[in-house]
Order: structure tokens, then sequence, then C-alpha cells
């Protein structure tokens, strides 16, 4: 993996460049001695370190910023039986690369944290769940760290699928467990620490979390807090989608969000619209952009959220109407097909946002998709259609220009034929083909 990295922030293991020190965009694993010397050795397991997690205030970065330390303790009481412990690596949202970052060119980091939630549960099994481009580095890794003794459990490898909803915390335990189906159950997530792979109680940590728990475990909670502010301490990983390519950035939670990502008022100015969070988030205005501030509360009263990280620019000279329909067809192919709001509700909400798209004058309002909308939303057996509502309910606000254009003259204002975000690609590969 070739990704640009950016760091708008003080370099070193005080300042703000933490999990992306010593990286380079092409550069593969540097290997187990080059990690030890450039972090040291651990020296926090335990009680102790997950009460220094909790004075951290570090949450998950895998989307559903829950506190780490309390998700820790919830499966070291739930029952007498060792727990299986995993490292969350799937990623299946395809404009987020952080974790595979992490994955191929860190791998290290990751199962330190890995081996320390081993350690400190007491558990019976540790897996990295991991997409197959970034299984070999891993493995790698792993080779390396057996001969050196380091883990105090054997490290096993599962391969997630290529599917969107894989990486959702039910669906990994479906896909380690006997039902080998990574798709989410009508299942809390309490339960699932409870008894999840194999009966078990399961610790699903996303790899920067665990990366995180690393570092922590060297330098300690008071370290982690010299960055961020009180109620925001630390950093995470973005990923940005801009016309020039994805890029990795460590940001300072509660910094300027624009600064963090780099993009520049110029930049901005040429935007119709920024994804915030992926295709479960929501659109935003480049003015609301702007505005924020790396921080999920932020992005929340914005009525979007940060997610997995998930930065996406809208180039104005790109339809916005077709990007959104062919995200949401998307998001209805990869729908676990569990209720009627996933298998009726996002394949008519996919219809309607196509023929707006892509018909002529007099075609589809926005009434019926805000309509369908408010029939998904919170009826499903997951949040999928939830995220898939968020998404069109959102980009139908910020572009609602576009929208009138379309319905109007059958097309709007825009000239560019290319599509930028991921699944647009995809999606729209394949309809042309049919055409």
């Amino acid at each position: 993996m070739s990704l640009a990295l950016r760091d708008e922030i003080e370099a070193g293991p005080t300042g703000g460049r933490r999990l992306l020190l010593g990286l380079s965009g092409g550069a593969a694993d540097p290997g187990l001695q080059t990690h030890l010397d450039r972090w040291g050795e651990l020296r926090l397991r335990g009680p102790r370190l997950v009460d220094e997690l909790d004075a951290a205030g570090l949450v998950g970065h895998g989307g559903a910023w829950f506190p780490v330390a309390t998700k820790w303790r919830s499966v070291a009481n739930a029952s007498r039986r060792r727990p299986v412990v995993v490292a969350n690596g799937a990623e299946s949202e395809p404009a987020s690369r952080k974790d595979a970052l992490l994955l191929t060119h860190a791998p290290h980091v990751v199962l330190d944290g890995l081996a320390l939630a081993a350690d400190t549960l007491g558990a019976h099994q540790a897996i990295v769940y991991a997409p197959a481009a970034s299984i070999p580095a891993v493995e790698a890794a792993i080779e390396e760290r057996h001969a050196r003794r380091i883990d105090p459990v054997a490290v096993e490898i599962a391969e997630a699928p290529d599917a969107f909803l894989a990486g959702q915390e039910s669906a990994v335990v479906n896909a380690l467990s006997a039902r080998r189906v990574a798709i989410p159950s009508f299942v809390a997530l309490t339960p699932i620490r409870e008894r999840g792979v194999g009966g078990r109680p399961t610790l699903v940590q996303n790899v920067e979390s665990l990366a995180h728990v690393a570092l922590i475990a060297r330098f300690g909670a008071s370290w982690f807090r010299q960055v961020g502010t009180a109620e925001n301490p630390g950093t995470m990983l973005l990923t940005v989608n801009s016309p020039d390519g994805p890029a990795i950035v460590e940001a300072v939670l509660d910094s300027s969000l624009r600064q963090a990502t780099g993009i520049s008022a110029d930049k901005l100015a040429r935007a119709s619209g920024v994804l915030l969070g992926g295709y479960g988030g929501a659109w935003v205005s480049p003015k609301v952009f702007g505005d924020l501030a790396v921080s999920e509360k932020a992005a929340r009263r914005a009525g979007s959220t940060l997610g997995a990280g998930v930065v996406a620019l809208l180039p104005r000279d790109v339809c916005p109407l077709a990007e959104m329909a062919d995200v949401v067809r998307y998001m209805e192919g990869q729908g676990a097909g569990q209720c009627g709001p996933c298998t009726h509700g996002l394949a008519e909400l996919a219809d309607t946002l196509e023929r707006l798209a892509y018909g002529g004058a007099g075609g589809p309002g926005t009434d019926r998709m805000l309509e369908i909308c408010n029939l998904v939303e919170g009826r499903g057996a997951c949040r999928h259609p939830d995220g898939v509502a968020r998404f069109v309910r959102s980009g139908l606000g910020v572009f609602a220009d576009e929208a009138a254009s379309h319905q109007r003259r059958g097309r709007c204002s825009q000239t560019r034929a290319a599509r930028v975000l991921p699944a647009a690609k995809i999606v729209r590969r394949r309809l042309v083909s049919r055409a």
C-alpha cells in the first residue's frame, strides 16, 4: 500500500504525530527491532493498565467512540471463562484506509495492543481479523514475535470478507463463530462481551484503538493527554479523500478539522460538500465543515459523525446526485437482507435516487426519498438502513439546489463525468457495463 501521509502538527513521542511517527507512505513494516528501538518496551499491564486507559480517556476509534477501559472491564467481569480478544481490522468502509495502513506499515504496535488485551484479560484466544490484502504483513510480524516469545497467547489470523457490514461488532463475532457469516445479529453489545466467539466473553477492539493502548502502556495517561483537550484528549487517524487522492492524517482531537485534514480554504471553496464518517455518515456544507473541530460531539451537532475517521471532499464540478445514487446502490447491495427496511426500503431508495440523478426532466422529487428515509430509520435489524438514510437525507439538504435542477431540467450544472467516491466508481462501472 502506498499512501500519502500528511501531518500538520509537532512530530515525536510527546507531540501530535504518534501512531504515524517514523512511517512513510511507500515503506512496508520496518520490523520488530526497529519497532522496539522506536517505542521501547511495554511498561504497564493488568489492572494498572486498565486504570491508565480510564485516566487517559481513550475511546474506541472504530466508529462507536465507546470508552476502552469500560469495555475491557465488562469483558473481565463477564464470567469465569477465559475470553477471546479480537483486533478488528476489517475496515469495510470503502472510503477508509487508516486501519489497513496500520496493519501493513505498523503491525507491531497493533499486535502490542492485542497482546496487552490478551494478557490483561487472561485471554484464551487472540485473533487478528483483517482483509486479505493486510494479512501478509500481519503474518510476517507474528512470525517475528513468535521467535521472540513476545505474545502471551498464540495469535491467529482470520480473513475478513470484502463486505460493508463485515466489521460491525456482532458481524465479526458471527464470522469467527460456527455461523461463519459476517452479518450483524439482533444482539446488543453487552451480550457479545458476555457470550461471543465460541460462547466465551469476547473483546472486539478496532486496530487503531489497540495501537493507542500500546502507546499508553509505554508513556502513560498524562502523556496521552498532552495533546487535545480534557474532554477530547489524544489524536485520531483520518482518511482524507480529495481530488489529490487519499491521504492519512493524524489529527489532534478538538483541533480545527479543516487544518488537520490539510484542506486549504481555496480547495474548500471549490467543493460543493464534504462527507464525514463515510457512507453511514452525513454530508455537511463547506461552510459548516470549515468551522468544525475534530470532535464527535461537534460532528453530531452538525448532524453527522466522524465515525471511523472518513472525510471526503466533493468537487463542485462533480454531480453530487450521481455520486449519491451510486453509493446508495452500493449500500443496498451490501445489506444483510435480514429485514424489510434493508431488502425493500433501500432498494426503493436506490431506484428513486437513480431516477432523479440519471433520468430526464420531471423525474421524482425529494419528497418520496425523505418519506422512504422516515420509513427505514429505526426499523432495521441492524443500523445499516439508518446510516443510508442519514447519508441520503443530509445530501438532499446540502445539495438541494442540484436536486431541484435535476427534477426540473433533467440535469444539474456540473460538467465532470468522473466519479470521486470509491464505491461510486465501482457501481458506475457496473451501470455502464449493463448499458
